[in-house]
């Protein structure tokens, strides 16, 4: 029965993709979303079923399906694990993964091909729950690949603009770059160990008889495939550019799904990188980067959806930073709170979008406070968590980030600190920019202006609350659900509870006022100030190379992209025409060779028995000379 409702909980969102791959057209709209809500919704109960059962008894849940490989001494089963961490993740998946889906019916409605939405939103899913329930990494990696599939299908689902089919290939291909790295570090880890399931290698690696050199190859080699798929640098210009899928697609590719596949898998292997202190060293300082370096291009941009997608990137450095503290619980912790609310954050930019028929610069918007009270109040719930303020959830997730950083790098801990602020600042001016003064769009937009439908604001309510109310499940009393929770999948150094006194009240205080700092500037500059940003072309001096995000893009196409398409250029137009030149000499050479010899095959016998003489005398003449 337990393998039954696990196959149910694995293949439910699968099934209702073949259904609407296959039928879905005939079916009609609504049948189509309808039946694409219902299976993820299906794979959410279960995952509760799952999770409560994990929680009572802290035991977990695994599943083998099948023999799988097996060569030479390397052996390897198709299995599930439930566990904790595999359950907090399927909770958040599916939970956010089914409100998206029913946010969808309403927000895709007009669109032709609706029922493709679905499927492609169902795989999705499918491959996310594959990528967290698998019981090794080799499975882990089905997943990973599958939810860059889907990410290339759903960033340019509207292909018929060349500018989403360029940002859907660039999804793909860096994220393949950081793939290759993922792969090398499981050929690493497959060899020196002969298995990739995780309890395995967890015994042979804490066991302490591996080679450390190869055990940081190994870790470093994960750690690039983590910075592709969750964006961080220097493989995160692809995140803001996936904007261009419609923004159902952007709230589950960054709150839910595919972003945090680099989090849960360092996670996971939380064992492997406790031994390799110099990969996590790297690991903290690029995620305080490059919270740092996304905050700072945050400030400028005029895309509502770009402001959410740096955000993203810098909240995903946060959490990196984290672990690369060895901190994996309070990661996990902001990866919870983060996808409450930045996944309201991002249908609430879609029920804007909706609301101005597809307008997403922040300059023509203004006055939409009182036309759309519920999508205002939603956001600004989600826009205070996100800036740390409490009771919202950010404060708790944000604020133990903060506090690790200090008590393990001070520097780090500054520019975390600098990052928050500047978080707080960006998405104030977000608020401000949309929803207070007048009103700055066309008289046409103006009068179409509305709420959204119901099905549009129901999940941002439902996301709002969880955006107020999530921190609860770690509060810093010591006395912390989840850490108790995630307790058995870590050593006991990184499930201690923080003991709160002076120094932490006042890092707290700290957090609070520089979130307040942000949210001041941003109120002094757009709502009390009047400021709305130039027009593009009016940009100047250093505020143009943030706006233009520091040119990393131009470099990228003058350093990799350029240089690369100069050299497939002469071998297409130089060497290729040379060798085939060159081959097809050779057989022209052979063609006329023959051609000769074709005219000696003439039918006469007379000629026939002359070579015959000059043969064999030839011959003999040889052999005499050689024996003389």
């Amino acid at each position: 029965m337990e393998k039954n409702l696990v196959l149910v909980l694995l293949l439910a969102p699968f099934v209702g993709f073949l259904v609407n791959v296959f039928f879905g057209k005939k079916a009609g709209k609504g049948m189509a979303g309808a039946l694409g809500t219902v299976a993820v919704a299906l794979s959410f109960v279960l995952s509760v079923y799952f999770f409560l059962q994990v929680n009572q008894t802290a035991k977990p849940i695994a599943v083998k399906l099948f023999d799988w490989i097996s060569v030479s001494n390397f052996k390897l089963d198709f299995g599930i694990l439930l566990d904790q961490l595999s359950l907090l993740w399927l909770l958040f998946v599916t939970g956010i993964g089914s409100l998206i889906h029913l946010y969808s019916i309403s927000y895709m409605h007009d669109d032709e091909n609706m029922h493709k939405f679905f499927s492609y939103l169902n795989l999705f899913v499918f491959f996310m729950i594959t990528l967290v329930v698998g019981s090794n990494i080799l499975i882990m990696f089905i997943g990973w690949e599958g939810v860059g599939l889907c990410s290339y299908l759903l960033i340019g689902f509207w292909y018929k603009n060349q500018d989403y089919n360029d940002a859907a290939k660039k999804a793909f291909i860096m994220n393949r770059i950081g793939d290759l790295g993922f792969l090398i570090g499981i050929f690493i880890l497959g060899s020196m160990f002969s298995t990739l399931d995780y309890g395995q290698l967890k015994a042979a690696i804490t066991a302490g008889n591996a080679d450390t050199a190869k055990l940081t190859v190994a870790a470093l080699c994960l750690f690039i495939g983590a910075t592709g798929k969750s964006a961080q640098l220097p493989l995160y210009t692809w995140l803001p550019d996936a904007m261009a899928g419609p923004t159902p697609v952007s709230a589950l590719i960054h709150a839910a799904t595919m972003v945090t596949a680099g989090i849960f898998m360092i996670t996971r292997l939380n064992f492997l990188f406790d031994l390799t202190p110099f990969v996590q060293n790297i690991i903290a300082i690029v995620g305080a980067v490059t919270a740092l370096v996304a905050a700072s291009i945050g400030l400028l941009q005029n895309d509502i959806k770009k402001v959410l997608a740096y955000s993203t990137v810098s909240q995903l450095g946060l959490m990196f930073l984290a672990l690369g503290l060895g901190a994996y619980n309070v990661a996990v912790f902001h990866v919870i709170t983060h996808a409450f609310f930045k996944a309201c954050l991002f249908l609430g930019s879609g029920s804007v979008i909706h609301a101005m028929h597809h307008e997403q610069d922040m300059r023509r918007m203004g006055g939409l406070r009182k036309i759309m009270p519920i999508t205002f109040m939603t956001m600004l719930i989600a826009t205070l968590a996100i800036s740390g303020i409490p009771p919202f959830s950010g404060f708790f997730s944000k604020d133990e980030i903060l506090m690790t950083a200090f008590h393990a790098n001070i520097p780090l801990w500054v520019i975390a600190s600098l990052a928050s602020i500047m978080t707080a600042f960006y998405m104030f001016r977000l608020m401000y920019l949309t929803f207070y003064k007048d009103f700055r769009g066309t008289e046409e937009q103006k009068h179409h202006l509305h709420e959204s439908p119901g099905l549009i604001t129901f999940p941002l309510i439902v996301l709002a609350i969880l955006s107020l109310v999530g921190g609860l499940i770690s509060l810093p009393f010591g006395n912390s659900w989840l850490n108790q929770y995630l307790a058995p999948l870590f050593s006991e150094a990184h499930h201690a509870e923080h003991h709160l006194g002076t120094t932490e009240y006042t890092l707290m205080a700290i957090a609070v006022a520089g979130g307040l700092i942000g949210i001041g500037l941003a109120y002094n500059k757009y709502l009390k100030g009047g400021y709305v940003p130039k027009e593009d072309q009016d940009i100047d001096g250093f505020a143009k190379t943030v706006y233009n995000k520091y040119y990393v893009d131009e470099a990228y196409m003058a350093l990799i992209v350029k240089p690369i398409n100069g050299l497939s250029n002469f071998f297409r137009e130089t060497l290729e025409p040379a060798l085939s030149r060159l081959v097809y000499g050779l057989g022209s050479l052979a063609n006329g060779l023959g051609s000769l010899g074709s005219r000696v095959q003439n039918g006469s016998i007379g000629l026939y028995l002359f070579a015959f003489v000059i043969g064999f005398s030839a011959i003999f003449i040889y052999l005499f000379l050689a024996n003389k």
